[in-house]
């Protein structure tokens, strides 16, 4: 099982609902990262190209590149 993850200094916006990660009140998005792939970028709040596979995922921005998980 995934662990969950909070927004670090580096993330500036919530990787799953794309709002500011400083302002509170995401760990609901925390716990459904859980099994779920990012939707936004978490540096640019661009909604990425996301990809769901057997194996795992992979999420691409266009201005940072692509993650995998």
């Amino acid at each position: 099982m995934t662990e969950l993850v909070e927004p670090t200094a580096a993330q500036l916006w919530c990787d799953r609902c794309g709002e500011d990660a400083a302002v509170g009140g995401h760990e609901p998005c925390a716990v459904a990262r859980t099994l779920e792939p990012p939707r936004y970028c978490p540096q640019c709040r661009r909604r990425m190209k996301v990809q769901v596979l057997p194996v795992g995922w992979s999420a691409v921005c266009v201005e940072h590149g692509e993650i995998r998980g």
